[in-house]
């Protein structure tokens, strides 16, 4: 029984570890590079269920240059909100035809429980730091490039990921 017993105390240190560093995930790929409002962001992607439900949450912050893109195996209208998150972030709605669908600026952690849902479904979720679509002039219709995302979830392996 003791034996048990630590094997659950070494498994649940091993899943707090990967949930408190934030940004690693359970693929073996975590980060792209996604190029939106002229500006090329090093992305932390969230394919599988279980790291799109973590996504940011405790995180202490993103960097200049950095975000987190959230990948839905079909559209639809994905909803987010900021539980267990410290500090502000734009959120930009992304169809799988590349064009930004819905944005919502400047989100505070306090906003919780509120639920953030575009109005046109997505494919893609992309997380910024606050403040980011104000300074690049992002807007609803523009193209966002993700042609490494693409290539990397067009694998088989991806595929079967993507259905978890």
């Amino acid at each position: 029984m003791f034996i048990i017993f630590v094997l659950a105390v070494i498994c649940v240190s091993v899943a707090v570890i990967f949930l408190q560093r934030g940004s690693d995930s359970l693929l073996p790929e975590t980060s792209s590079a996604v190029r939106i409002g002229g500006q090329s962001i090093r992305v932390d992607v969230a394919a599988t269920s279980a790291t799109r439900e973590q996504g940011l949450s405790g995180r202490e912050r993103l960097g200049d240059g950095e975000g987190m893109l959230f990948v839905f195996p079909s559209d639809g209208k994905y909803a987010f909100w900021m539980k267990d998150m410290y500090f502000p972030i734009d959120i930009v709605w992304i169809s799988s035809s590349s064009n930004i669908v819905d944005i919502r600026e400047s989100v505070p952690p306090e906003s919780y429980p509120a639920i953030f849902t575009p109005r046109r479904e997505a494919r893609y979720v992309v997380e910024l730091p606050a403040g980011f679509v104000e300074e690049y002039g992002v807007h609803i219709g523009d193209s966002v490039e993700l042609p490494e995302v693409e290539r990397e979830l067009s694998t088989p392996k991806m595929h079967e990921l993507l259905e978890m």
